[in-house]
């Protein structure tokens, strides 16, 4: 489980961030990746409809828990979770929060838990990443 965090100099909410996070360039990108990769298309009415509570899907993902500032979501295959939540700052301004989680599945020689091969390889490239989805939602809602 990782959690990215950005500030906002102002107020925004959880249907903002979703907007702003789900239909961001780099976003925009997977989301295409996916629809080619695994015929799971989405637009973003699609983006709207998940970030105003009208969808209960989105893409690849599900939502699995909701509330006013915090949604999280899992993908369809149940191997990862997305999280995204709002925080009021004191003084004002809002906490953009970002996290994500990879089920961990038995190794096969110790049995103990770990992420597989493909997820380690690319877990350097995940870290880059979900900084630059977070910075390109916080660019977007700052305007």
């Amino acid at each position: 489980m990782d959690c990215f965090a950005a500030e906002l100099p102002r107020t925004a909410s959880l249907a903002e961030f979703i907007r702003a996070f789900y239909d961001s360039l780099p976003f925009r990108l997977e989301r295409r990746i996916i629809q080619v990769l695994i015929g799971r298309p989405s637009t973003t009415q699609d983006v709207q409809a998940l970030a105003s509570g009208a969808a209960e899907d989105f893409s690849a993902w599900v939502v699995l828990e909701r509330t006013d500032t915090q949604i999280l979501l899992g993908d369809f295959r149940g191997q990862t979770r997305s999280w995204l939540a709002v925080r009021p700052l004191p003084g004002g301004g809002t906490q953009l929060l970002f996290g994500s989680g990879i089920r961990s599945v038995p190794d096969p020689v110790t049995g103990a838990p770990a992420r597989s091969w493909g997820f380690r390889a690319l877990g350097g490239f995940h870290l880059l990443y979900s900084r630059v989805l977070l910075g390109a939602a916080r660019r977007r809602l700052a305007g």
